[in-house]
């Protein structure tokens, strides 16, 4: 005798069976890359190089020699309001130098990475929404401040599927712990689990720590997989009796995947494989060790890898800004630069797009002081959404380029202003993939990276 949950449930199969079948043959589809491009793809992979916590723009690319013309006065833009309370116009205690046949100003403090200024699109003009490191991290990574959505990683996972099935297809490495907003950063929402990315903490050096539990202590790697084919027979009836529930489905594909990973990860997360010059170009550090594994992570097909550059915001320099940054940057400038050589020595660079910035900038005036948040210094920066600083290399950009530009003491962008969802549909069309019509249906409506926002900057595009 039936219910009547199973009644209804019985009579609506039929067309509801088809409609679901017909919605995951597509997504399948999709997600294992079998769909055309919607354009040829200028890049294949991405390294996104986090610089979680937001670097001053006008410290590092962002070249305004009117900062010493109004340094201690009143800025001539007015006080164009942001997080904290801010004073006079502080100028930059970096000098900046022309690089490269371009001639652009890069800071001291990348004085390695400005060495590949002519294969570098700078955007000075980049904009988000508000100046708190939350919502900012979420838009990045995600398109959406507020809501729950999949990120970049993902919807590129999703989109264009995997190269290599022994590996993830989005990993990201922080080391130390997480940053701000933890695995919110690169999670996959609504997305199957698949495309979520793999979270490693790159402060470990030995693989089995690396990546947790990549290898049994108790199964050989035959009854390993003589368990997992048990496991996926009665997976495979629970998951029929539950017609086709992702979670399920997402979790035993996760087995097959960390089964698979064993051999190969063990591999390409291991750095001492790297010849010793190649080591020594990448230098010494978390980050420099994390930046070397990536080149081996995209050389081996992962399709977006994204390092941060510590746990927590580690650029949020409030006070002590010319000491924080120059520690900071003296830990990525080299890794930065060798990867930018090592991927152009390989012949990947022309196939891999690297990203790099902040989820904001900072201020050109001073943060004044405040009890509990700068120890009532005046020598930092407060956040800055309205105007800041990122540049691509790589895959299909243009090099020795700036895009865009802000006002004279680089406060807000005022020319060719490049928003965040700019910024992403940039990405997919250098990967091939068109921003409007990278779509998931999801309760009802369908939902793209970019949400009902987003333009191709094609001024960055080669």
């Amino acid at each position: 005798m039936l219910n009547r949950r199973q009644l209804l449930k019985s009579c609506t199969a039929g067309l509801g069976s088809l409609a679901l079948s017909d919605m995951l043959t597509r997504q399948a589809m999709a997600s294992d890359g079998a769909v055309p491009l919607h354009f040829p793809a200028r890049a294949k992979y991405v390294i996104h190089l986090f610089m979680n916590g937001g670097p001053s723009q006008v410290d590092t690319f962002d070249y305004k020699p009117a900062l010493e013309k109004y340094a201690g006065k009143t800025a001539p833009t007015g006080d164009l309001r942001t997080e904290r309370p801010t004073g006079n116009v502080m100028g930059t205690p970096f000098k900046f130098k022309q690089y490269g046949e371009s001639g652009i100003h890069v800071s001291e403090l990348f004085e390695k990475t400005a060495q590949h200024i002519d294969d570098i699109c700078v955007i000075n003009s980049m904009r988000a929404d508000v100046p708190n490191h939350e919502p900012s991290l979420m838009l990045m990574n995600t398109g959406e401040s507020r809501l729950v959505r999949p990120s970049v990683g993902s919807w590129l996972s999703y989109g264009l599927g995997s190269e290599n099935e022994n590996l993830p297809s989005f990993v990201t490495m922080c080391p130390g712990g997480y940053p701000i907003k933890e695995s919110q950063n690169w999670q996959n929402a609504f997305l199957p689990g698949k495309y979520q990315a793999t979270y490693v903490d790159s402060s470990h050096r030995s693989v089995d720590k690396l990546i947790n539990h990549i290898r049994s202590e108790l199964v050989a790697p035959g009854d390993q997989r003589d368990q997992l084919d048990l496991l996926a027979k009665l997976n495979a009836e629970h998951l029929r009796q539950r017609e086709g529930d992702q979670r399920l489905q997402s979790r035993i594909e996760s087995f097959e995947l960390a089964y698979r990973m064993q051999s190969e990860a063990a591999e390409v997360f291991d750095v001492s494989r790297e010849p010793a010059n190649i080591r020594e170009a990448y230098g010494e550090g978390d980050f420099a060790r994390q930046t070397l594994i990536a080149r081996r992570l995209v050389e081996h097909g992962v399709r977006y890898v994204q390092l941060y550059t510590g746990a927590g915001q580690p650029w949020d320099n409030h006070d002590d800004l010319e000491q924080g940054h120059r520690r900071l940057a003296k830990q990525v400038d080299q890794p930065i630069a060798a990867l930018l050589s090592d991927l152009k020595r390989l012949g990947l660079l022309d196939e891999t797009l690297v990203i790099w910035g902040g989820e904001f900038g900072r201020t050109p005036v001073v943060e004044m002081p405040k009890e509990g948040s700068n120890q009532g210094k005046m020598n930092g920066r407060d956040h800055n959404h309205w105007g800041f600083t990122m540049w691509m290399a790589g895959g299909g950009v243009k090099g020795g380029h700036v895009v865009g530009a802000t006002d004279e003491i680089g406060f807000q962008a005022v020319e060719n202003r490049v928003h965040v969802h700019d910024l992403h549909a940039t990405i997919l069309r250098l990967m091939g993939l068109d921003h409007k019509r990278l779509t998931y249906r999801y309760a009802g409506r369908d939902f793209r990276l970019t949400d009902v926002h987003g333009n191709v900057v094609n001024e960055i595009l080669a």
